[in-house]
């Protein structure tokens, strides 16, 4: 090959595509390889929860990530239209948690309390200020916890606009391209394998969801299966999005609502069961009876990509120079994906400034590098 690249990412998911998006803006020269199609994978089977308050309590490690990243949507929904065309149908909503029982409402009410306490927007809706909000949801519900910034998007048309933007930008795409090996000069990433050819790059970067071990296996990545269900109804029944006990309800477009999701640890395999689909459509009649009227779409699956420490890599690697890993983010890859492209491509800028501060210092010529030094 002629030129080397930047950067190769591989894997065209949201995280690989907005990763993509964030370099070639930047004017790096950047290819994205995918073994199948963009987006055909986990991040097409998301709900697309943008549930950072909803997710991790205030002290959890991942919530100042989850947080800063969901803050980035509403800036970034338009940039992505200004350069795509492409509306990533944010909704800002907010995310009501509920309580069935005594239990659950104590538990509830105490972690609202909690959030509170740290500054966070949060607040507890008795029943009948849910049932005002809400009227389509049970009379049994007790109340809810509800997270007013916590919202939602479309998971397709997210990375469909980074992928645009992208390429906008100059970024090259290849599908149905797989890496078969890392290529390494010593200690140094100098490309990748694929089934045909050889390519160049100054920085690869691991973006392939629970595949990413079949290159690094110490990655030790976790397939966790999740199902989906999707109905139609004949007018709009939420319009905030609605979690219990791992079921979560999130109204679209045109009536359109997604149930989700199993949770199966340790396959790949990627059918609907009976089982599955029926433990979420009873869930769902429990919080929204009237869904018992709705019209079926379509049924799917999904496999996140999750860690053994339940945290994701975003970072370089730390062995292998020139290597980024971005994999692991589980069930927020959507959430995470603006601050994952973000923090990439801000860390293969320091490297590069870095690596140019001491070639000038060991040419002797430029004085930058004592600076970065400290």
């Amino acid at each position: 090959m002629s030129s080397t690249y930047d950067a190769v990412i591989i894997g065209g998911g949201v995280i690989g595509c907005s990763i993509a998006y964030q370099l070639s803006r930047r004017k790096k020269k950047v290819l994205l390889l995918e073994k199948e199609r963009v987006g055909e994978k986990a991040s097409s089977a998301a709900a697309g929860m943008l549930g950072a308050q909803m997710e991790f309590e205030v002290g959890h490690p991942l919530y100042p990530l989850a947080k800063t990243s969901r803050e980035m949507f509403r800036s970034l929904s338009q940039e992505l239209y200004e350069v795509s065309g492409i509306d990533i149908e944010l909704i800002e909503k907010g995310i009501y948690e509920l309580a069935f029982t005594e239990e659950e409402t104590f538990q509830l009410q105490r972690r609202g309390e909690k959030d509170f306490f740290y500054g966070e927007k949060i607040s507890w809706l008795s029943s009948a200020e849910l049932q005002e909000r809400e009227p389509a949801l049970s009379t049994s519900a007790r109340g809810a916890l509800y997270f007013p910034n916590d919202g939602q998007v479309s998971p397709i048309k997210l990375t469909k606009a980074y992928l645009e933007a992208a390429k906008t930008f100059d970024a090259e795409v290849k599908e149905h391209t797989e890496v078969t090996r890392l290529v390494q000069n010593g200690n140094r990433i100098t490309g990748v394998q694929t089934k045909s050819e050889t390519i160049l790059a100054e920085h690869v970067i691991l973006a392939g969801g629970v595949w990413s071990s079949e290159l690094v296996p110490a990655l030790q990545m976790v397939p966790v299966k999740g199902e989906c269900v999707s109905f139609i109804t004949d007018k709009p029944l939420l319009t905030g999005t609605v979690k219990y006990k791992g079921c979560y309800l999130v109204p679209k477009r045109h009536n359109r609502i997604v149930i989700g999701a199993t949770s199966i640890p340790d396959t790949f395999d990627e059918k609907v069961t009976f089982t599955g689909m029926f433990e979420l459509m009873e869930r769902a009649k429990k919080i929204v009876p009237s869904l018992q009227e709705a019209i079926f779409e379509r049924a799917w699956t999904g496999i996140r990509p999750q860690t053994k420490s339940g945290r994701p890599y975003i970072g370089p690697h730390p062995v292998v120079e020139g290597m980024f890993l971005a994999a692991g983010h589980y069930r927020n890859g959507i959430l995470l994906s603006p601050l994952t492209g973000k923090m990439i491509a801000d860390q293969i800028e320091s490297e590069v400034r870095i690596n140019e501060a001491y070639d000038q210092r060991r040419r002797g010529t430029g004085t930058g590098f004592a600076a970065v030094d400290n």
